[in-house]
C-alpha cells in the first residue's frame, strides 16, 4: 500500500513544527505551506490525500481553500481536516458546510488528531 500524502496548511510555525513532527512520527508523508495560494500550488503539483487545513491563513481562508477543493474536478476527493484556535460550534459548522470531512479546535490532544487522520486516511483512494 502507498504511503498517505499529508498536506499541512499552517502559517504559524511554532504550530506547525509541532504538528509537522507529529504527522511524520505517525508515519505518514507530509508536505507543508503556510498560505492559502501555496496550499493550491502545492495541490496542483502532488495531490496529497488530505489536507490538514488552519482556518486563519494569509491571502486565503481555509474555508475558501476548502470550497476551491471541492469545486475542483482534480480535487474535490481529497479528505479536509479544518483547525482553529478561535472554534466554537458556529466556525465548526462553517467549516462542515464549506466541505470538510472533519473539524478540530485548537488546543487538542495529540492523540485525537492522530486518530482523527488515520480515520479520514483509511477511507481515502488516490486517484
Amino acid at each position: 500500500m502507498p504511503e498517505k500524502t499529508v498536506l499541512l496548511v499552517e502559517d504559524e510555525d511554532n504550530i506547525a513544527l509541532a504538528l509537522e513532527h507529529l504527522i511524520g512520527r505517525a508515519g505518514y508523508r507530509l508536505r507543508r505551506v503556510a498560505t492559502g495560494n501555496a496550499a493550491l500550488a502545492a495541490m496542483a503539483e502532488d495531490r496529497p490525500d488530505l489536507v490538514v487545513l488552519d482556518v486563519m491563513l494569509p491571502e486565503r481562508s481555509g474555508y475558501e481553500i476548502c470550497q476551491l477543493i471541492r469545486a475542483d474536478a482534480a480535487l474535490k476527493g481529497i479528505k479536509v481536516l479544518m483547525m482553529t484556535a478561535g472554534g466554537g460550534e458556529v466556525e465548526r459548522r462553517k467549516g462542515l458546510a464549506v466541505g470538510a470531512d472533519a473539524f478540530m479546535t485548537k488546543p487538542f490532544a495529540t492523540a485525537d488528531l492522530t486518530a482523527q487522520i488515520g480515520e479520514l486516511l483509511a477511507g481515502a483512494d488516490h486517484d
